[in-house]
This record gives C-alpha cells, structure tokens and sequence, in this order.
C-alpha cells in the first residue's frame, strides 16, 4: 500500500464522514421539531420506548446523538430515567440502518437488477437530483431532501473510495497478521471500542470496517469482537455529554455504557462457548459488507431482548453507580431544558426555548393583571409577588436571549430562523410587560399610602380600560403560545380602541379637573396609570405584528401597521367597530 492509497483511504474517509454528517442534518431539519416531540412523549411501555428510539436513530443516523439528547432530556426533568432505558435501547437497534445502506455497496452480480442496486449506478443519480433541489427549489424541504440525497452520494463515493484504497491489501501478509491479532476477542473489542471512541460514530466504523471487507482479508473471526468494542466504543460520547449534568442524567449515560457492555460480555460468552463444542463453519470465513450488517443487527437485537425483562435491574444499576447521598436532593432549575446538548440538535433545542417562552409569557400576563387588581384593592402581598414575579421575567430574558443567540449561530432551516427571531423579539415585550405591571403597582401603593381614590366616573371608565387591557394580553399572549395568526389579528384593532381610550379619558379628566371634581394630584395618578395601559397593549401590539410579519416572510413591521389603517382593510374595519362598542366608556352629563 503506498502513499496515494494512503491518500485515497484519508479521502474516502473524509467523503464519507460528511457524506454521513449531512445526510443526517438533512434528515433531522426536514423531521423538524417532530424528533423532539416524538420522544417527549415517552410513556412507560418499554416497547414504545424501543420503537421510537430506533425510528429517531434511523432519521438522524446517530444513536450517539439520540442518546446525547436523551441525557438532556433526563438532565431537564422531561423524561424519566426508566423511561430513557427503552429508547437507549432503541437507538442501538436503528443504529444498524447505517450499515444496511453501506452493505449495497456489496452487491455483486451480472443481471440489470443487481446492476441498478449498485450504488456506483444509481448514486450519481441521486446527487444529480440533489444538486439540483439545493441550487434551483426555494422550497427549504426540497432543499434539505436535496442535502439527504447529496449526503447519500458522498456518503456511498467515500465508501467505494476507501474499499478502493485498501484493495491493495488483499495477499499482503503484513495486514494478513496484522488482522489475525485482532482474531483474539479481548484485543478485537479493544481496537474496536478505541475506533469508535476516536471518530465518535459506531456507524462510521461499523462502515471502515465493511471497507476493509473488500480486501478478502478480513474474517468473520476478526470482524465480530471489533463490531463487539464499537458497541462499547459508542458510550463515551454519552459519557462526555453527561459531565457537569446532574445524577439522573449521569445515569442515563451509564445506562447506555451497561447496556452495550454487559451485552457484549453475554454474547461474546454465549457465541464462544457454542463455538467451543458445535464450531461455526462461517467463522473463518471472509466477511462480507452484509454480513458485517447482519452481526451489527443480531448483536443489538440480542442485547435488547436479553434486557428487556431487567430493565429495572438496569435502572437499579445505575442507581447503585450513582447513589443519592441523604438529604441529598437536586434544586428544581426551571431553565435546565435549555440545555446546551440540545443545541447539536437545532429542531429540538428551538422547541426548548418555546417551552420557556410560553411560561415567560404567562409569568408576564400573571404579574400585569396582579397588578392591575392592586389599584382598586391595595395590599403589600401582593405587590412583593408583582417585584418578585417581575425579577424572575428579568431572569427569563437574560438565560433564553443568551439561549437564543447561541441557537442562531447554529445551522438552522429558514422556518427555524424566522422563529428564533419572532422568539428574541417578542422575549422583550414580554419583559417590558412585566416593567409596566411594577409601574401601576407604584401607582397603586401611591394611592394606598396617601389615601388617594378616583371620583365614581373615573373608577367606572379605569373598569372598562381594565377590561380592554386584560382582553387584549390574553389574545396576544394565546396567540403567541398556540402560534395563532388569525387571533393575532386581532390585536391590532383592539389596540387602536385601547389608544382612543385613553386619549377620550385623559380629555374627561381635564373636564372634571376644571370643574373641581378632581385634584391635580390624583390627574398625575391617572395619567400614570393610563399611559401605562397604553404601553402594554403596544407590547401585545408588538408580539402579535411581529407573529404575522414572519409568518409572511416580512420584518416591516411599522410599514405593515401603516398599509393596515391606510388600505380600509375591511377585516381590520369590522374588529374595530366591535371592540369600539364593547369598550364604549359612559356617556358623560352636558353642562
């Protein structure tokens, strides 16, 4: 083997790691964010656990990274640890997709269906086809089906250019001896568990491996312990991804570990003591690329169903491994789903952030309609939960915004974008709403500890502009958590209402101010309080236009508000005439 096969072998290599790592984004971005709801709503059947894992696996060809996101799962507190033991399970199954695929590159034969079955015959096809949806289609599915199918190509290239590279080898008795070592089972799973801890992808080295099948050289007596070590050799990631994490998700990873260890110790056992007395014919034999599949299936079906009946004992496991120390019990951390491992997978991380946005919005619209209960009955309770609530909006600002921006640096869909954007936007009317539920709380104390009260006429018009006020929060704020953007229409009429509203009582106050039916003091006080309404509903005002702005693909959002008065909109007319009526205030007495 000389230099230019070296040469060949590195490339090969590098064309089918990336051929590899993007036809798994293509794969996951085109499965959105249905990967992360499929596997949060885990129950506690072990066979739906199994199922599910393998089928997530096979989409982003990685159970490395489908066990990574489980460990966040478990470190978030939203999946149970005996729930985790089923899809871990799972993952090693639908790991062994991979290497179905590569064993095509196998198929020999003369007929025209054993031709077109060839990858070398069918794959330029698919890159063709690719290439074409990535540079011409603007639809981002087509895209990313592109990306699969070019991901695929490269993939299937870098396989036949490393079987390519290591032909060369076959006879030569230097690798011959080489292998034979390998025949021993201790050193066969050693060098197969390293492999694999180095390159961080069972699947990739489950695919050198039927690389280095073609030579001829490779028996079916040195390919089973180095399948068995990559199976060992695909939990370190797990491992690395569990430091810093709590104990749960310690487990978790643990799991994985004993799963695949114990397992290959019981095979191993099982299939050498078998061989002991009734050899295996096959054992001696040149391993092929199917073959090779077909170990890589039969052991991590094996390891799951020898399991399956001690999936407590694996969890119990993990538990003496991990032990709870007394008085020994993990603060609850509301933020732990923004969990920096999920954003090496973007759909799942993205709908982290959702989740923590939804309850951000809710703490916002709790502490404003607190606030607002304070002006006509004061009490210091209270008003201490409005400061306290407005501190923890304060702290889901600074930890999802960070989140948010690390999440935009990564490579997202155009859909996943634009939601990132909307999310870092409508996080800062969320903050601005809980800042103005603390400035009529002030006003509110104002009036408490001066002993200040509002005439009969100005507590009947504040009812009515409540009223408003409550009904337009609770519209924006449904409208963002159910992503809504016909109820987001809605916001804007309502929110030209609110602006007469308080224009039309700050003009009554005057009145009755010249008429001495009310102080100075107690104007400043209103006019406080009403421009603080005023404020909120331009912040739901914000989060709704800005819902329907990406939505149609458009950031103007000051030019969209313009063209929605200027054009008449009918629909916009209609919503207007009937909140106008139901927020009609008093008709007041004529001099």
């Amino acid at each position: 083997m000389d230099i230019f096969s070296i040469l060949s072998l590195i490339g090969g290599l590098a064309m089918f790691l990336y051929g590899m790592n993007a036809m798994g984004q293509g794969l996951e971005k085109l499965s959105g964010s249905r990967l992360e709801r499929i596997l949060e709503k885990m129950t506690s059947n072990p066979f739906k656990g199994i199922a599910l894992g393998a089928l997530v696996t096979a989409v982003i060809q990685s159970s490395s990274a489908t066990t990574v996101m489980v460990v966040g799962f478990v470190n978030s507190g939203i999946m149970k640890l005996s729930q985790a033991i089923g899809v871990i399970m799972g993952a090693n199954i639908g790991t062994t997709m991979t290497s179905w695929l590569l064993s095509l590159t196998g198929i020999e034969g003369e007929s025209m269906i054993m031709q077109l079955l060839k990858p070398t015959s069918f794959t330029p096809i698919l890159a063709i086809i690719g290439i074409f949806l990535i540079s011409m289609s603007k639809s981002s599915k087509k895209k990313d089906i592109g990306t699969i199918l070019v991901g695929f190509a490269i993939l299937m290239f870098g396989m036949n250019a490393m079987s390519e590279a290591v032909s060369g080898l076959a006879g030569n008795e230097q690798f011959t001896s080489i292998l034979t070592m390998f025949s021993n089972p201790i050193f066969g799973v050693i060098a197969g568990a390293i492999l694999t801890a180095v390159i961080q992808s069972s699947s990739a080295s489950v695919g050198i491996l039927q690389a280095l099948c073609a030579t001829g050289s490779v028996n079916y007596s040195v390919a089973l312990p180095i399948i068995m070590g990559q199976n060992i050799g695909t939990c370190v990631t797990a491992l690395l991804s569990a430091v810093g994490a709590n104990k749960n998700a310690k487990r978790a990873a643990l799991v994985h570990l004993y799963f695949n260890l114990i397992g290959t110790i019981a095979f191993m056992v099982i299939f050498y003591a078998i061989n002991a007395f009734f050899p295996f014919e096959f054992i001696n034999e040149p391993a092929s690329q199917a073959g090779i599949a077909v170990m890589h299936s039969v052991f991590n079906v094996f390891a799951t169903v020898i399991w399956l009946p001690f999936m407590k004992l694996l969890e119990k496991l993990a538990y003496i491994t991990v032990r709870d120390k007394k008085n020994d019990s993990e603060a609850k951390d509301e933020f732990r789903i923004l969990d920096p491992r999920f954003l090496a997978t973007p759909s799942v991380a993205l709908e982290q952030c959702k989740s923590v946005a939804i309850r951000m919005a809710d703490c916002a619209r709790d502490t404003l309609k607190l606030s607002i209960g304070l002006v006509s009955k004061y009490n210091d309770r209270d008003a201490e939960t409005v400061t306290e609530n407005e501190n923890k909006v304060d702290i889901y600002e600074d930890k999802l915004g960070s989140y948010l921006l690390q999440l935009g640096s990564k490579n997202l869909t155009p859909s996943d974008s634009q939601t990132v954007n909307m999310l870092l936007h409508c996080i800062g009317d969320f903050e601005r709403i809980s800042d103005h539920a603390v400035n009529i709380t002030e006003c509110a104390k104002e009036m408490h500890e001066k002993g200040l009260s509002f005439s009969k006429k100005a507590v009947e018009e504040i009812h009515i502009f409540n009223g408003a006020i409550n009904e337009i929060l609770d519209t924006a704020i449904m409208a963002f958590e159910h992503n809504d953007i016909e109820q987001a229409k809605s916001v804007e009429p309502l929110e030209e209402v609110i602006d007469s509203m308080r224009t039309e009582i700050r003009n009554r106050h005057v009145k009755r101010l010249r008429k001495g039916k009310c102080t100075i003091e107690m104007g400043f006080v209103l006019t406080d309080l009403i421009t603080n309404y005023e404020r909120v509903a331009d912040h739901c005002s914000n989060i709704a236009v800005c819902m329907i702005q990406i939505h149609d693909n458009s950031f103007d959002t000051h030019g969209y508000i313009n063209d929605l008065k200027a054009t008449n909109n009918e629909e916009f007319q209609r919503k207007f005439a009937i909140y106008s009526e139901k927020y009609m205030l008093p008709e007041t007495k004529k001099d």
